[in-house]
């Protein structure tokens, strides 16, 4: 805590009694407290300035996930447009309206014995014409279980015993079948029911309690099943020509791993690793073969991969342009944002009938852009020396001048979707890929190894690839435990 010396009533009545020079001095004395005070009250409003924007910062004006926002959360305006279109389904939009079926798996038939009027015998009387009415339930559901026999018999000839050959799938006394494995896994990867509520499911549902120890066999073998579909997977997305990817952390074993996801509109590859930058993004090798448009966010480490196109989220520009301008008062912020919607908007009425910008629209954006930026740059010039803290190393920099800073440096990142129309405005897909990842993380907590961890990300991969390809997610992992799993074909460029 700082410490002022303070002249009390006595020190002023003695300095007056001393004379004009002891006055001036003791004036000297509290000229240099004030300025002192004055700098300690300058720091002060700084820190309590600084923590007030961090406190101010949720999920619409950063990065910060929504999970963060916690139970007070503020009503704060949306980036998103109110949409033209009513609530509801719209024109063209396919139904999913109950309708009778021909062909009814079973028929009851309610006859009419006498008439309700008169009460004369129809015993006799032909029906003409039925009513029909449908009702649509299912069935009681159980475990069946198929005795495997294999014959043994001795051969008359030689004597020796002769036993019937097994499936191969058939080898144990007592074993669980591929559907079986195929609902734990379903239930506990796809739907992100915890071990211990599968087995309840299993229970309720089908009358049969499974162990906790088979749901977790089912997971190592489904894993080890769709293998084939991982590696595709993987080299399709090195051979595309735009991927997302994001990273957000994981828990394992209690410690902190990083959640690594590759995607587009057709596959998805999720890797977890112990660390965040470069050194994972090389184990989990997908980034150092790729040669298209990677879109992310402003982590660096995606900058150390040179053989690739980048393009930045403009979503996070928009959250971080929103905070700036809320916080800071700084007008240019408002202004980039409005710019950077307006290519949006031109891109995508665009697109309808061609497939580029005219260059004479490229180069007013482009121009309102850098003039943007100037203005911004002009109103977050560096402190004068003799107001800058007295401390070594690089100065501090605020918020927007670190945003003003990125967009000046990846200007042709930051509006690469307005040159390239396969480029998108954001990272939202990656976004999305990951979100349903910390979906099970919450509902489970950590996980309890990394082979866990590792079998998870290999199956939420291959079933986030089939719900992208509008396959049935429960066919697709029993296929993929018959030897036949999903492989998405290559895409034509």
């Amino acid at each position: 805590m700082m410490q002022l010396k303070i002249p009390s009533e006595k020190d002023i009545i003695e300095a007056y009694r001393k004379g004009e020079d002891a006055v001036v001095e003791l004036f000297h004395e509290v000229l240099t407290c004030i300025k002192d005070l004055s700098k300690h009250i300058e720091k002060q409003q700084q820190v309590i300035e600084e923590l007030q924007r961090q406190i101010s910062k949720n999920s619409s004006n950063s990065s910060k996930p929504p999970s963060s926002d916690g139970f007070k959360k503020q009503r704060t305006g949306s980036l998103r447009k109110k949409g033209e279109k009513s609530t509801g389904g719209q024109e063209g939009h396919k139904g999913v309206t109950l309708n009778q079926v021909e062909t009814p798996d079973h028929k009851v038939v309610y006859g009419t014995v006498s008439c309700v009027h008169c009460q004369t015998s129809l015993s006799d009387v032909p029906v003409v014409e039925y009513e029909n009415r449908q009702v649509f339930d299912i069935p009681a559901i159980h475990i069946e279980v198929t005795e495997h026999k294999s014959e043994i018999k001795f051969c008359p000839q030689c004597g020796k015993m002769n036993k019937g050959a097994f499936p191969q799938k058939v080898s144990q006394p007592v074993q669980y079948g591929d559907n079986v494995k195929s609902h734990a896994v379903y239930f506990n990867n796809y739907h992100h029911i915890p071990v211990a509520r599968t087995a309840e499911i299993f229970e309720d549902v089908f009358g049969h309690r499974i162990s906790e120890g088979v749901i977790l066999q089912s997971n190592d073998a489904a894993a080890t099943a769709v293998a084939p579909s991982t590696e595709t997977i993987k080299e399709q997305l090195i051979n595309s020509d735009v991927v997302h990817f994001d990273e957000s952390g994981l828990k394992v074993k209690g410690k902190l791993h990083w959640l690594h996801v590759a995607s587009n509109d057709r596959l998805t590859y999720y890797g977890v690793h112990e660390k965040r930058g470069q050194n994972a993004m090389d184990d989990i090798a997908i980034l150092p073969d790729f040669q298209g448009t990677a879109v992310h966010d402003h982590w660096k480490s995606y900058f150390a991969y040179n053989d690739c196109r980048h393009s930045l989220c403009n979503a996070h520009h928009l959250r971080e342009l929103k905070f700036i301008n809320e916080n800071y008062g700084q007008t240019w912020a408002k202004d980039m944002s409005n710019l950077l919607i307006e290519i949006k908007e031109e891109v995508n009425s665009t697109k309808a009938h061609n497939d580029h910008l005219d260059s004479s629209k490229i180069s007013a954006f482009e121009a309102r852009y850098d003039k943007i930026v100037e203005d911004g740059l002009k109103a977050n010039l560096p402190p004068p020396p003799e107001k800058q803290p007295e401390k070594k190393g690089k100065l501090k920099q605020t918020p927007p001048k670190n945003l003003l800073d990125r967009l000046q440096s990846h200007k042709k990142s930051v509006l690469l979707f307005m040159h390239d129309f396969r480029v998108p405005f954001d990272n939202n897909q990656g976004e999305r890929d990951v979100r349903m990842i910390k979906v099970k993380q919450k509902v489970s907590g950590t996980f309890r190894s990394d082979d866990g961890a590792d079998a998870f990300c290999r199956i939420r991969g291959y079933i986030s690839t089939i719900r992208k390809n509008g396959r049935n997610v429960i066919d697709a992992i029993q296929s993929a435990f018959k030897g036949t799993p999903f492989i998405p074909l290559a895409f034509i460029k």
